[in-house]
């Protein structure tokens, strides 16, 4: 199980071996009681706290923790000090950042996205023919981008990365105008917003893709790979790079999770907040959003490499994949 503080003054400390959280509530103190061997990661919010001999336990355990914004940015992780990867694997990822091998994967992680944008579109397609006509033109415009960013060729990213940035941010104000327009009027948007999000569907979004890094990031280093050393998203960015690169094909399961919650009509004014120039998910929308979010990730099963597996399980064998490939192992 994941444990997921995100009450403000809770605390997270050890009794007895048992990770011991104190919750605040009604000016009382509620107590909950987890084995170690259950936990298999910790999601803490601003606000909350955690014992040393907590996070010691945790990382015998092998166990993650990961500290958010309030919005859901990760601030950072606690890792055991002996990373098991080789050095290998991290010497080629970056001389692959500075030739043609860094120029083939973003192209791969790049098309795949528009791939999954595609798809998802058209699945909403087949369940809403009264805007069957204008849901297949946007299709086919994202299509003819994800073409275009295929057939780029050069030795390295820099002499390519501005017709990429393009042709995927032309594909994106496409894709996010049409599930904008298929929702309750309400909760239309007008494109991205970021940090702070200006509306309810961004405000889950971000909050989504904050999980998500944290997910990609522990996948890439738990195969060996360098979150810093990316190939698009790289020094200038002095951010955790290859993170940005490699969660471009899983962008789609924080837009599927979060589109479901409001075309279901699950999500409401209560679970949002207004912040100084945004919006932000409180208390209530981030348990809504988590739980069907980690249920999506952890426990539904899709059929990858012919045998099914989790959306989790499948992202951390591509990065071993990915891994492989680069130190020439099949």
């Amino acid at each position: 199980m994941q444990l997921i503080i995100n009450t403000w003054g809770t605390y997270v400390h050890i009794k007895d071996e048992l990770f011991e959280v104190t919750v605040p509530k009604e000016g009382e103190k509620e107590k909950h009681h987890f084995a170690s061997q259950k936990v298999t990661s910790i999601l803490m919010s601003k606000g909350s706290a955690i014992s040393t001999d907590a996070i010691i336990l945790a990382i015998k355990n092998n166990i993650d923790i990961i500290v958010f914004e309030y919005d859901g940015v990760p601030v950072g992780r606690f890792w055991h000090s002996k990373p098991g990867s080789t050095s290998r694997i991290r010497k080629q990822q970056l001389e692959a950042s500075l030739n043609s091998a860094g120029v083939f994967w973003i192209k791969s992680w790049l098309a795949a996205k528009l791939g999954n944008q595609i798809d998802f579109l058209k699945r909403l397609k087949n369940h809403r023919p009264g805007t069957a006509d204008t849901i297949q033109e946007k299709i086919d415009a994202i299509s003819a981008l994800k073409t275009k960013i295929e057939k780029q060729e050069a030795e390295k990213i820099d002499a390519i990365d501005g017709s990429l940035r393009g042709f995927e941010g032309t594909a994106g104000r496409v894709y996010f105008q049409v599930l904008s327009s298929l929702l309750n009027e309400r909760y239309q948007f007008e494109g991205r917003s970021f940090r702070p999000a200006t509306d309810q569907f961004n405000a889950f979004l971000n909050y989504a893709y904050g999980v998500l890094y944290s997910r990609v990031e522990k996948a890439l280093v738990i195969a060996g790979l360098d979150p810093y050393v990316g190939f698009m998203h790289r020094d200038d960015y002095n951010m955790k790079s290859m993170v940005f690169d490699f969660i471009e094909a899983y962008r789609i399961y924080a837009d599927e999770v979060v589109f479901k919650l409001f075309s279901a009509k699950k999500v409401n004014d209560s679970h949002t907040s207004a912040i100084t120039n945004g919006i932000s998910l409180n208390a209530d929308g981030k348990n809504l959003l988590m739980q069907s979010l980690m249920k999506f990730l952890d426990e539904e099963t899709i059929r990858y490499n012919g045998r099914n597996q989790t959306r989790m399980n499948a992202m951390q064998m591509d990065a071993h994949q990915f891994a492989n490939k680069l130190i020439g192992k099949q």
